[in-house]
């Protein structure tokens, strides 16, 4: 991306927020093909997750597998952001950024991962226990599930975004 050496988008998009581009087949399949990469990566981090790894070896492994897959990971210097993936341990919301504690059984991790690909960028994220969780830690993690899920199956043409809030709410 054009950030990659400097940590400062020049890329500006001109259109007014509320208009939505319209792409192309070739758009797509490329789209496609970034979506593809970002979850193959976060499958090969999601199988190091257990006790005692930290996220920064987590990091590790994510960026190793984005450029193996010839994509380079969003994240790193998008303004200065300093790793290639974000985690978000147990309470911390999101965008956590990966360091040297090690994870602990118990823990919740969210592993979210972006990577750049052919011009396109492809994201994804997965919650993912750390060995053996409590059962309230498990509820959370499948009432988030649940709450997507509802989302992802009313979007449709003709839904606005501001109802996909809705349905999260009351699931």
């Amino acid at each position: 991306p054009d950030y990659a050496n400097s940590g400062t988008p020049r890329a500006v998009d001109l259109r007014p927020s509320w208009m939505i581009e319209v792409k192309s087949k070739k758009d797509i399949e490329m789209m496609r093909a970034a979506g593809r990469c970002a979850r193959e990566v976060l499958d090969a981090t999601g199988r190091a997750v257990k006790p005692g790894v930290t996220t920064d070896e987590l990091d590790a492994v994510a960026h190793a597998a984005t450029i193996e897959r010839g994509a380079y990971p969003s994240p790193l210097n998008y303004h200065g952001f300093p790793k290639s993936i974000c985690t978000s341990v147990n309470e911390v919301i999101c965008h956590g950024i990966p360091d040297d504690i090690p994870l602990r059984e118990g823990d919740v991790v969210n592993v979210d991962i972006t990577v750049y690909l052919n011009g396109y960028h492809g994201d994804c994220s997965e919650m993912f226990y750390v060995g053996e969780v409590d059962d309230r830690s498990k509820k959370l993690v499948e009432a988030t599930y649940d709450c997507w899920q509802a989302a992802i199956e009313a979007c449709k043409p003709g839904v606005n975004y501001k109802q996909l809030g809705g349905i999260i709410e009351e699931s």
